[in-house]
């Protein structure tokens, strides 16, 4: 079994190399087109065009992991019932059983590679993109939620930023603070705000409005200090989309969010999402295996590789559909993000007993 299993996976292991290299060779070269059209902004040129495209493709190997395994691990187990090596294996005595176990112990480390990329490679990486695109540009991150800028609720004060640097600094800050009945003490405006550390922020160029009883006085000064629980990490979101970031300051995020009552559910589902997406990795090997029944009349390995490859594109475009869904209707965050994978465990299930009756 031993053997089975090493032969199995050194098979598998480079048809999925195979497939991811084309899948990531095609997403590369639509990324390029795409920034081609903005080839030519500032310094944004060629060289910078080409290190953003290779910065982004952490992103699209964890996105692809589900779809390259499945479709890799189909061509590898319906090129060997092709040559009857599987046949071989299951007259020799090989359960159904000890199979699935073989793929599990194959699908392991794929498991582990799949969560490296999408908690230690793609965000930061993917960050980087954004920001060597952005300074290319000579840009700032405008956010477009609201055409007032970002908002953003800390204990008794509401915040409003204009613009974020790349390096997460903030531009035109006008910080609203509110005493425990919600009554306005003071406003403050501030041209800009650098992180310091411990949750200090230095304002510069700041104007403070604050109101008494029956009067109000207007301070103005260079620079000031100002304590807050928004920090880089948090404020990075801007610069990332959800799906992009690493659980760990998704958990973060979605804890600030909570703590100001504010919605998470979108951060949730992706949070949830990256905890499992990993194991869909296990499902689609499991859902390989009931394409290793050969028969050339069922459209041969052409037509069982068309099939994988449409299967994959759906997990992976209606699993996006379906988190989008649940974040508009407030679905519960776990059934939005594990929707799919159970879906997809159910038809592999399915179609392993119907192969096995068979």
């Amino acid at each position: 079994m031993k053997l089975l299993t090493r032969y199995l996976g050194r098979e598998i292991y480079a048809s999925i190399a195979l497939v991811f290299a084309a899948l990531i060779m095609l997403f590369a070269l639509l990324d390029l087109i795409n920034e081609l059209s903005s080839m030519g902004r500032g310094d944004y040129r060629l060289g910078y065009v080409l290190l953003f495209v290779v910065l982004t493709i952490p992103g699209h190997i964890y996105e692809l992991f589900p779809v390259a395994v499945l479709i890799g691990t189909i061509f590898a187990m319906v090129q060997m019932a092709a040559n009857s090596e599987l046949t071989v294996y299951r007259s020799s005595g090989v359960s159904l059983r000890q199979m699935i176990a073989a793929l599990l112990k194959i699908g392991l480390p794929l498991v582990v590679l799949c969560f490296l990329f999408g908690e230690v490679i793609a965000p930061p990486s993917e960050r980087m993109a954004q920001e060597l695109r952005l300074k290319a540009q000579n840009a700032k991150v405008s956010v477009k939620e609201f055409r007032s800028g970002v908002w953003a609720k800390d204990e008794h004060s509401f915040i409003n930023v204009k613009s974020v640097l790349p390096d997460t600094s903030l531009l035109d800050v006008s910080i609203y603070e509110f005493d425990e009945r919600y009554h306005l003490r003071s406003i403050t405006s501030a041209e800009r705000a650098s992180y310091l550390e411990d949750t200090r922020w230095q304002l510069e160029g700041v104007r403070e409005t604050r109101f008494d009883n029956r009067s109000a006085s207007v301070d103005n000064r260079p620079v000031a200090e100002w304590h807050s629980t928004l920090n880089p990490d948090i404020l990075s979101v801007l610069l990332v989309v959800p799906e992009q970031m690493s659980a760990w300051n998704l958990y973060q995020y979605t804890g600030h969010l909570r703590e100001n009552h504010q919605k998470t559910v979108r951060y949730e589902i992706a949070m949830w999402n990256k905890l499992v997406y990993p194991f869909a990795v296990l499902v689609m090997m499991l859902l390989a295996l009931p394409f290793s029944a050969y028969q050339r009349r069922e459209g041969g390995i052409s037509g069982k590789i068309f099939m994988g490859i449409v299967l994959g594109l759906s997990f992976h475009f209606v699993g996006r559909l379906f988190a989008n869904v649940g974040a508009l209707n407030e679905w519960s965050p776990v059934l939005s993000a594990t929707a799919m994978s159970w879906m997809f465990l159910a038809l592999a299930l399915g179609m392993l007993w119907r192969t096995e009756r068979r």
